[in-house]
């Protein structure tokens, strides 16, 4: 019996994570287009992420390790 029941939860779980195209709900609409935007943004648009979000990873590596300069704000604990 336990068994049945951990399968039914595993699969009411799994039909959660179902992806479909995302729509207001009935009766609802999207927010208002941006201050100073032509068109209305779909929801799509809304949901990408801008490059100041999620920016890139600097490329710049160490291929050596350096030595460090005198940091004068280096100071041991009073």
């Amino acid at each position: 019996m336990r068994n049945w029941v951990a399968l039914a939860a595993i699969a009411m779980l799994g039909a959660c994570g179902q992806k479909a195209a995302l729509e207001p709900v009935e009766g609802a609409s999207l927010p208002p287009a941006p201050y100073g935007a032509e068109v209305q943004p779909s929801a799509d648009e809304l949901l990408e992420l801008p490059s100041e979000a999620a920016p890139d990873r600097s490329v710049e590596l160490r291929t050596r390790s350096e030595e460090r300069e005198d940091d004068p704000f280096d100071l041991p604990p009073e």
